[in-house]
């Protein structure tokens, strides 16, 4: 099987596409409840590229770190003017986890909970749940009302994917063996077991978060930006032009 492995890797079709947007953009990577490092990195962004520059988030922005209600309120702001290129909030599995809490806490808190919810809560001013129904849904009311409607419809509508010439981005990567067109939502939030051993051959470039790398990559049709910034303090973001990917990074 090892020898089948090394073979068929041998003879795959080496990816070699030139990196080309129809025009420059930047994408920034998980953010995870960080919202000191999402202003520290706006402006390094700001200082290189300019604030004309359009930006892409590729989800994650709650869980894990210690303010997710005022990372969800800075990029509502940028979407709504505070930046003056357009922004594109796509959405990460952490999104999908906080609405499913709103929809089924009992079956999905004590989940979302261990992965990171316990923070989110408390950014709210919402009071940890005991492991019963009752206090489950009281979080969960509590919880809708702190996030409030608009910024739950907001959430529940964010796209999965954004395209740009032959950059595609989306949380989790895509399944290597479909075209973009006909990816399924579940692979583009929560990822494919085949996405980082298996380049694409269509000449697409897939940027992507949720897993971590110790540095940002662009090697063989994938560009990752996560690194890790709720522990590590590095949040990143790739800046992408005709044929070329620049990496910025908080300290």
């Amino acid at each position: 099987m090892a020898a089948f492995s090394f073979l068929k890797n041998w003879f795959a079709p080496q990816f070699d596409a030139k990196i080309a947007p129809d025009h420059e953009f930047a994408v920034i990577g998980d953010i995870h409840g960080r919202a000191d490092l999402l202003a520290d990195l706006l402006q390094r962004i700001r200082d290189h590229a300019g604030s004309g520059i359009a930006l892409v988030l590729v989800g994650d922005y709650v869980d894990r770190g210690e303010d997710s209600a005022e990372v969800i309120r800075v990029i509502r702001a940028l979407q709504a003017g505070g930046w003056p290129a357009k922004v594109t909030c796509l959405r990460g599995n952490h999104e999908d986890m906080l609405l499913g809490f709103l929809d089924d806490p009992e079956g999905a808190g004590a989940s979302w909970l261990h992965y990171g919810g316990k923070q989110t809560l408390l950014s709210f001013a919402v009071s940890l749940p005991e492991a019963n129904e009752i206090s489950y849904r009281k979080a969960r009311d509590d919880l809708r009302c702190a996030l409030g409607r608009e910024a739950e419809l907001w959430m529940r509508n964010l796209p999965v994917s954004f395209q740009c010439g032959n950059i595609f981005v989306s949380h989790a990567g895509a399944n290597p063996h479909l075209p973009l067109a006909e990816q399924q939502e579940r692979h583009l939030i929560w990822g494919h077991s085949d996405f980082l051993q298996t380049p694409r051959t269509d000449g697409n470039w897939v940027v992507h978060g949720h897993n971590i790398h110790d540095e940002p990559l662009a090697a063989r049709g994938r560009i990752a930006v996560d690194t890790g910034g709720y522990a590590t303090n590095r949040l990143t973001a790739a800046i992408l032009r005709d044929g070329a990917c620049e990496f910025i990074a908080t300290s």
